[in-house]
């Protein structure tokens, strides 16, 4: 008998020789293909909840830049408690004595008699003077706005003066 490193002899069958001839592949075990779809399965099922999860994130903060409340200043001074710190835009006509040092300018805004010092941070328009109505963006510190955009309303006489820097949006409402 030769040494062949078989541990039967060679007249002797196999047990493996002996079972059914499987679907799968001689080199693949009957579970790893199922292992592997359901391996794979979680991943794709992980990778779908994460861009879920993404998705989810950028709506919330798009809806909540978007949802930024509007308030005249005499309605922002009687809603200060409530609006405590979050973002809003403020509505208001600029009174005389702006003042303007490097970017940062201070200026009072007022509505109805009531007035809200304002401090902005960032260049203002060029159209930003004494006199013109305003609406700006940012929140209360304190007693003072604290304001990081300035966005100027165009007056009919503004119009008038400059008919080529403005246009006529056409609208399907009835009396507009």
């Amino acid at each position: 008998m030769a040494l062949t490193g078989w541990d039967h002899d060679e007249g002797e069958e196999s047990p493996d020789a002996r079972e059914e001839p499987s679907s799968a592949s001689p080199t693949t075990r009957p579970g790893v293909k199922r292992r592997f779809l359901l391996g794979n399965r979680r991943r794709q099922v992980i990778a779908v909840a994460v861009i879920a999860a993404a998705l989810g994130v950028l709506v919330w903060r798009g809806l909540g830049n978007a949802t930024v409340y509007f308030k005249t200043a005499d309605e922002a001074v009687a809603q200060r408690a409530q609006l405590g710190s979050h973002r809003f835009r403020i509505e208001g006509t600029v009174q005389p004595g702006v003042h303007q040092v490097g970017t940062d300018v201070s200026f009072v805004i007022g509505n109805n008699d009531v007035f809200v010092p304002v401090v902005h941070h960032g260049d203002p328009p060029q159209l930003f003077k004494p006199g013109i109505p305003v609406v700006l963006e940012g929140r209360f510190s304190g007693t003072t706005f604290a304001s990081d955009r300035i966005m100027v309303k165009h007056t009919a006489s503004y119009d008038a003066k400059h008919p080529e820097r403005t246009r006529t949006v056409e609208t399907s409402i009835p009396g507009q």
